[in-house]
């Protein structure tokens, strides 16, 4: 979907959002408050200047308007591939992106993401999943990794990889897969503007989504896992 679009339908009382090389910022209402907005478009290649514009929107926003509802909207190919932006330290820039959110949460901001076309990688990492709870819409694209580069890297045949991924949710791209493993709360099919209002109202600064992937069939050990290591962290 077009942000143009996209923002029309979430914000139909009034928005002022505006794109600078596929960053997208600003301030919407929503439900009579002004929320902060900050996202990406054009499947964005997240290079060391959008994470920082990013950063500085989320830390403008916690220095200027305290506890303000901060949107995030997701279309990433992910982290840029270039030579330049590995030298000067991508992974920091992009670190330093999700520390700013998570400042925000400790600071009483609440934080929704949306995925409205594509999110893939580190820049799908640092943004959506950085929020209390992240969303999609159907025809949104989700993976961290494509199922070729995945073989490559664990040098498992793809062929097999394509037989686990129509079984096993964590193989698989799509928003429905990511539904069942408790990386998106909900995939939001009608009147955008609605669903946005109660995403606000219901954000939790609690992760659940490995308790979430559990009930939902995609991951049956994460929350199991965690739970277990925040037991024996907390044995003297």
């Amino acid at each position: 979907m077009d942000w143009k679009n996209l923002a029309t339908a979430l914000f139909p009382d009034g928005h002022n959002i505006v794109e600078q090389d596929q960053f997208l910022s600003g301030s919407g209402q929503v439900d009579g408050e002004t929320v902060a907005i900050i996202g990406t478009t054009g499947h964005a290649a997240i290079g060391v200047e959008i994470a920082l514009l990013q950063a500085q929107a989320v830390l403008a926003t916690v220095r200027e308007h305290p506890q303000r509802a901060i949107v995030i909207l997701v279309d990433t190919q992910g982290q840029r591939l270039r030579y330049r932006d590995e030298m000067l330290g991508i992974n920091s820039y992009m670190a330093h992106l999700g520390k700013c959110l998570d400042l925000a949460r400790r600071q009483g901001h609440k934080i929704v993401g949306l995925v409205y076309d594509q999110a893939l990688s580190g820049g799908f990492i640092t943004s959506g999943l950085m929020a209390d709870a992240c969303y999609a819409l159907p025809e949104a694209t989700i993976r961290v990794m494509g199922l070729p580069a995945m073989a490559r890297i664990t040098k498992v045949p793809e062929e097999r990889l394509n037989e686990l991924a129509k079984s096993n949710p964590v193989f698989a791209p799509g928003a429905t897969n990511y539904l069942h493993m408790g990386g998106i709360e909900e995939i939001w099919h009608d009147d955008l503007a609605q669903r946005l209002i109660q995403a606000i109202r219901q954000a939790d600064p609690q992760d659940k989504r490995s308790a979430a992937g559990l009930q939902r069939g995609g991951r049956s050990m994460a929350f199991k896992v965690t739970q277990a290591v925040a037991g024996h962290a907390d044995t003297p």
